[in-house]
């Protein structure tokens, strides 16, 4: 059993880019503020993402192919209302040599890719080792740290089991969207996507797009399916481990100011290290990402122990910060409904490639409210 769930292949049959069907973005930045030991950017700090993963079972009447057409046009047309999420990441150059980086709104896309596997989606989410081969589900291609403006920082992936179930893949940088973003996209755009499809059973006196014409075209007897390629599905064992909280941005804030993001991201991570147990070991360092509001986001590395350690060992309270577990669930992922059907599973992973660190995220929801807070520690 076990060498045959090895020989499973994933094929990739496309990869292309949805654009936003109108100009938005071209010529605004979103910056990018580094501070401590993270500047600058080192190439595997830019790998940092979030990755979410959602199983469906196939809708009758629904080929794959026309199926992955109307993903793109919706997934355009989102783009169009979240220019951030169709950007680049750049480095640029200053007077001062500093090369600050920043998010350019430059509507160059998303990636998205088609593929399928080699079996039923209900034996691959009977899997014992289902957690380690979901990657191969979203899939995720390096940021050049001497080329970003050229790498996608995000990328959604359609794949197709034999038994008619498919998997929607997401696997953002966070330098781009922190989780909480992400999945407010994703909601938007399946609502998109549903208005899509309700528009199309409508009588209509024009043409469907040509993609969707192009679709059509493929699941005639005479068009064959091409892989671009083939790959096993790996199950790597996972290097980190994430723990979510919630907490009170008023009770976070010191004295009236701003919240002690470092005070908070350590108090967190004290809690998550204590939750595990022994399933995570402390952290020589941190990088906490966290949104000031104005759309800039802070990237600030600082070691473990630049606290004194009296602080770093606060009770459950953590002092000021009165943190509550929080579950991806929390989200709303599960209520994503595509083709009339919420999804069977869904799986969230932040993935730190930067196995000797403790990374925090600290996001802030647009209507405010609670902080919410992923600690991703190593195992």
């Amino acid at each position: 059993m076990a060498a045959s769930m090895t020989a499973l292949m994933i094929h990739i049959e496309s990869m292309q880019t949805a654009v936003p069907i109108r100009i938005t973005g071209t010529g605004r930045t979103l910056p990018v503020a580094v501070s401590g030991g993270a500047a600058p950017l080192t190439a595997a700090s830019l790998q940092r993402r979030f990755r979410a993963v959602l199983y469906y079972r196939g809708a009758g009447g629904v080929e794959q192919e026309e199926r992955a057409a109307w993903v793109k046009e919706s997934l355009s047309a989102s783009l169009a209302e979240h220019p951030e999420m169709a950007g680049r990441l750049r480095c640029r150059d200053d007077d001062g040599g500093r090369r600050p980086w920043e998010v350019r709104l430059n509507d160059n896309g998303v990636r998205l890719v088609q593929a399928s596997v080699d079996m039923p989606m209900a034996a691959f989410l009977e899997a014992k080792d289902l957690a380690r081969r979901e990657a191969a589900l979203a899939l995720w291609t390096d940021v050049d740290v001497h080329e970003p403006e050229f790498c996608a920082p995000f990328f959604m992936q359609l794949t197709r089991f034999q038994d008619g179930g498919y998997a929607i893949g997401a696997s953002c940088s966070l330098l781009l969207a922190d989780p909480l973003s992400l999945v407010d996209f994703l909601k938007a755009w399946a609502r998109t996507h549903a208005e899509m499809l309700r528009a199309r059973s409508k009588p209509v006196a024009v043409a469907p797009p040509a993609v969707i014409q192009y679709a059509r075209y493929l699941q005639s007897p005479g068009a064959v399916v091409r892989r671009l390629k083939s790959v096993p599905l790996d199950a790597c064992s996972a290097a980190a481990t994430t723990v979510l909280f919630r907490a009170d941005a008023a009770a976070a804030a010191v004295a009236g100011a701003q919240v002690d993001r470092h005070a908070l991201a350590a108090a967190c991570v004290d809690q998550a290290v204590e939750t595990l147990g022994g399933n995570a070991k402390k952290p020589p360092r941190l990088t906490v990402l966290a949104a000031d509001g104005s759309g800039e986001l802070g990237v600030r590395a600082c070691g473990y122990g630049d606290r004194e350690e009296k602080t770093m060992t606060a009770p459950p309270s953590r002092g000021h910060h009165a943190l509550r577990a929080a579950y991806w669930g929390d989200l709303g992922l599960g209520e994503i409904a595509l083709d009339g059907s919420e999804p069977v599973h869904v799986s969230c992973t932040v993935v730190s490639p930067c196995a000797d660190e403790g990374l925090v995220v600290v996001m802030a929801p647009a209507g405010g409210g609670e902080l919410l807070i992923s600690v991703t520690v190593p195992n």
